[in-house]
């Protein structure tokens, strides 16, 4: 893990504790990385509960109840589809905060409507509206996956501390 990554991961701890809230990842592109960034530091179990890998169109559909026709209609990385991966998470598992990432790490599989490095990512508590952006990485495989950690962390980072204001 990276020292920004630790310092990100040790304030999103320190708020869910002090908020007693819980923390669950749903991702695609990023393989767990995220879930495996907040699980690196110990007593982690306090405020992270668990992290589902839905890499396939399929693991979308089953483990988080994204809609197939959803997936037709918009494709894997798509807004609509990482709201729902998030949404789907926080209906299934006792957490308070969801969030999701889907995009084209490459090197191949982009188009130009959605180029290598195109991410979707998609924050969602339970007393929020959801936060939902996209993101264009640039790099390698490995450097798109990492940008997506740091700028999924950030904004869970962001939106924690600035509930605590």
């Amino acid at each position: 893990m990276s020292h920004d990554n630790a310092e990100l991961i040790d304030r999103i701890a320190v708020a869910l504790m002090r908020r007693r809230e819980r923390i669950g990842t749903a991702e695609s592109c990023t393989g767990g990385l995220i879930a495996a960034a907040c699980t690196d530091i110990a007593g982690s179990s306090q405020w992270f509960e668990r992290g589902v890998v839905s890499y396939s169109n399929e693991a979308k559909a089953e483990l988080l109840g994204v809609p197939k026709g959803l997936i037709a209609l918009h494709g894997a990385v798509s807004a609509e589809v990482a709201e729902h991966m998030a949404r789907g998470l926080l209906a299934h598992a006792p957490i308070d905060w969801a969030l999701s990432v889907t995009g084209i790490a490459g090197p191949t599989g982009g188009s130009e409507a959605k180029p290598v490095g195109t991410v979707w990512l998609a924050l969602v508590h339970a007393g929020r509206p959801a936060r939902v952006w996209r993101e264009h990485f640039s790099g390698d495989r490995r450097a798109v996956r990492a940008q997506t950690v740091v700028a999924g962390l950030t904004a869970l980072c962001e939106a924690l501390e600035d509930g605590d204001n």
